[in-house]
């Protein structure tokens, strides 16, 4: 029997299933659709950057493991698989347009000097020596403020999918696609199975990592909570060479450039339910954002466009921990927008759970039974 069922096989699943293999126990990864093609997959990869020492609270902990993880995961998972997840430290750049939004990263470059993390307020010429590409919008005016982080880092999200999912298969992960779960079977303080469209699944562990989806099944378990789906639509703009370095923020949207010059736009925030579809008018906005800020872009052809459904909680944290009053089940879903950059240390988080450990931070803050 596997020590652990993970219903859900996005970012959080599959490296909650190679952290166990790494400890030695055998997990079973199951996916409604197929996996690492939801939220994981639909976002552009950014991480930004943290300190562990100056972390203090659980969230600031999570955020700093992770960075701190990252580097190290993409090294061992590039020698066990031979696939390049495209983690770079390439920095990123914070532009604010209005008053209010020079206030705000000045709010936020303070924040990460408390953190110990760099940040600068870059001036015309720090620009044209970090992110030339950005010098003809600067020169029209747009920006009140520019600052730069230089350890801000983006991997290809994709790639270090496709990454965890062989790295898992590698190390004995049984790893099922298209399984529908039915229902939970329950004795008592202990769940003992899953049923699904293809049987029933017993493990000695279960775990729900299932982002968007994960509120439904919960409520197969009587447990409420309050994540929900939060589309996000993006633009993937295809160009000869790379053109610009780093990761450009403006608000809540970005651009990302890839090394084989493929730039990602995005995103939206919409609450559109289960529905993954595109609007036109959300798919303009961010094509002119981009047009707007790099020149290059301009002539440049969108090669594709799509959207997926962000895990969105009530307060923004996300759920980790023991599920209700059952002894061996266990939840880690509703992470927004970070859950690609959370998961190694939700990862480690969990697989201490799961051994009967006690974990490194408190997860009061994230307890499934808080709404």
């Amino acid at each position: 029997m596997d020590d652990c069922l993970i219903v859900g096989g996005g970012v959080i699943g599959l490296s909650l299933a190679y952290e166990l293999s790494r400890q030695g126990l055998r997990s079973h990864v199951v996916d409604r659709g197929a996996v690492g093609r939801e939220a994981s997959w639909a976002g552009a990869g950014i991480l930004p950057p943290a300190n562990l020492q100056a972390a203090v609270h659980p969230w600031d902990w999570l955020r700093a493991r992770s960075h701190e993880l990252y580097p190290i995961w993409s090294g061992v998972l590039l020698d066990e698989t031979g696939i390049d997840n495209g983690y770079r430290r390439c920095g990123g750049i914070y532009l604010a347009r209005s008053a209010g939004e020079a206030a705000a990263l000045a709010g936020m470059a303070s924040l990460f000097r408390d953190h110990q993390i760099s940040c600068q307020r870059l001036d015309a010429e720090q620009l044209v020596e970090i992110e030339p590409a950005l010098v003809p919008s600067w020169a029209t005016g747009a920006f009140r403020a520019v600052y730069f982080a230089p350890d801000e880092a983006q991997l290809r999200n994709p790639r270090h999918l496709q990454a965890l999912a062989a790295a898992c298969r590698g190390r004995g992960v049984q790893i099922s696609e298209g399984v529908q779960v039915r229902g939970f079977v329950r004795d008592a303080d202990r769940l003992t199975a899953v049923e699904t469209n293809v049987g029933t699944l017993r493990a000695a562990n279960f775990a729900v990592t299932s982002g968007a989806w994960t509120g439904h099944l919960l409520q197969e378990l009587h447990v409420s909570s309050g994540i929900m789906p939060i589309r996000g639509q993006m633009v993937l703009f295809r160009c000869r060479r790379k053109p610009f370095e780093r990761i450009i923020n403006e608000g809540s949207r970005y651009l990302v450039a890839r090394d084989d010059g493929r730039v990602l736009v995005g995103s939206s925030e919409e609450e559109a339910g289960f529905d993954k579809s595109t609007t036109p008018w959300v798919l303009s906005e961010l094509e002119q954002l981009a047009r707007d800020l790099i020149p290059a872009l301009r002539e440049a052809e969108i090669e594709r466009t799509w959207s997926g459904l962000r895990p969105g909680s009530f307060d923004g944290l996300p759920y980790i921990g023991r599920i209700a009053d059952l002894e061996n089940a266990y939840v880690a879903a509703g992470h927004y927008r970070s859950g690609l950059h959370l998961a190694p240390a939700t990862a480690e988080v969990l697989a201490c759970l799961l051994r009967n450990q006690p974990p490194p931070i408190d997860l009061v803050p994230f307890r499934p039974t808080r709404g």
